[in-house]
């Protein structure tokens, strides 16, 4: 089967989505079918081997510049092209902060409008040469907010249209009005068009079926899964470390940090408690600088910065030795998480997990058995729960094991791409299909 799947950069930022896009069609490429991933707006962001096309659509500047300069729509190909060159972009995101959904509004409305927008013609282009060069038996755009590129799609393509939910409801609940009505009422138009959706847990698959509007079993769900090269080795720490209570996630106010700061402190307080300690790692945007840096005084205020540290991780290798050093890994998401990469991380390496009982962690502890669930927003209940693991080794051990277990047994990147496989011959005519042998699957 050829696929492409239409993702979008996140402007230099390590990204869930794109590393779960990147991880997917790398999977779908082992198992013998051509994967071709798309960026959108900017190069996409990854530790893994990035297998995305070195050619960008809709590139950020461009799509920027025509929604502000009408005159710039009608600026050469040539020029255009240059302006969505992969470095320049790179370089360009080197001085963006994180996308404020609040300046943007206007931006996203055009942009949904598709062939009817300030950006039509980069939709055209795009659609053409899905049509004319690649040729897929199907397409399936990452999020909602490329929903725009349907119509075009489809029209030019004839092929089914599929959209992957992963967390669009956070950018578009944060837009203003009337941007945010505007915005849900074309992709509410749009999805009647696209043939069928991918969520990554049931949960979210329920709340966007109401989001939405979808009918609920238009959604079929595939859980995240792994590249497992590089984890689950063995832990080389020393026996005299502390307790060790790990964050690992981008360091930002949806993502709890400050939960897990203040269920430390109240951990710390408890009489006869162990040593323990608490290390934070993940993307650290400059627009998030004065949020660490409140934290980071908060703990220097209540005694406990000899006991905390910040670590960086710039790739794979040293992401997986962060998470092996740790005895537990909480990230309190003060949000309905779609998807739960990090708790899989760990989890692959034996380290169990304290999470909120709210989105996509209810349904990954019960399938691996990996962790405790606890009261989400209420750093007094977290504090439990991870006082509940310091002070029971075979409980922590349990969890660690099982976690891992189940990850390498069913949440790796081979059966994530099987699963979705599944779903796209629901859609694609046998006909039309290559016949390709899968390893996996036999032939397809």
């Amino acid at each position: 089967m050829k696929i492409a799947y239409i993702t979008a950069g996140a402007g230099g930022m390590f990204c869930g989505s794109c590393l779960r896009d990147n991880t997917l069609a790398a999977a779908l490429h082992k198992l013998g079918h051509e994967a071709i991933l798309i960026p959108t707006y900017t190069p996409i962001r990854t530790d893994e081997d990035n297998v995305s096309q070195p050619r960008i659509f809709l590139g950020g500047i461009n799509v920027y510049l025509e929604q502000k300069l009408s005159l710039f729509q009608y600026m050469p190909r040539l020029l255009k092209h240059l302006l969505a060159v992969p470095a320049l972009l790179r370089w360009v995101s080197r001085f963006a902060v994180q996308i404020d959904a609040k300046k943007l509004g206007e931006l996203t409305v055009s942009v949904l409008k598709g062939e009817h927008g300030n950006q039509r013609k980069d939709v055209e282009e795009l659609a053409a040469w899905l049509a004319t060069d690649v040729k897929p038996d199907v397409v399936n755009l990452t999020n909602a907010l490329l929903s725009g590129l349907v119509h075009e799609i489809k029209a030019r393509a004839h092929v089914p249209v599929l959209c992957s939910l992963q967390g669009d409801d956070a950018f578009l609940d944060s837009l203003p009005e009337p941007y945010r009505a505007q915005s849900m009422q074309l992709i509410r138009d749009h999805c009647r068009e696209i043939d069928g959706f991918i969520a990554t847990c049931n949960d979210y698959a329920d709340y966007m079926a109401d989001y939405f509007t979808i009918p609920r079993e238009r959604i079929h769900v595939v859980y995240p899964g792994l590249n497992l090269a590089g984890h689950g080795g063995p832990h080389t720490r020393p026996d005299n470390d502390p307790f060790t209570i790990g964050y690992f996630a981008r360091i930002c106010p949806e993502k709890g940090l400050h939960v897990l700061v203040e269920a430390f402190r109240i951990l710390k307080q408890t009489p006869d408690l162990p040593p323990c300690r608490l290390r934070v790692s993940g993307w650290l945007g400059a627009n998030n600088n004065a949020y660490f840096d409140d934290l980071q005084e908060k703990i220097k205020q209540c005694g406990l910065a000899d006991h905390f540290e910040h670590v960086e991780c710039p790739d794979h290798a040293s992401k997986v030795c962060f998470l092996q050093s740790l005895d537990v890994l909480s990230v309190p998401a003060t949000y309905r998480e779609p998807k739960g990469l990090y708790i899989l991380e760990a989890l692959a390496n034996g380290v169990p997990v304290v999470q909120p009982r709210h989105g996509s962690f209810p349904e990954l502890i019960d399938a691996t058995g990996g962790g405790l669930l606890v009261e989400p927003g209420n750093p007094a209940d977290l504090a439990r729960g991870l006082r509940l693991l310091l002070q029971d080794p075979n409980l922590r051990g349990n969890h660690g094991r099982k976690g891992k277990e189940a990850v390498q047994d069913r949440f790796h990147a081979e059966a994530m791409a099987d699963q979705t496989l599944a779903v796209y011959q629901r859609y694609v005519p046998q006909q039309n299909r290559c016949l390709v042998q899968n390893p996996g699957n036999g032939v397809s």
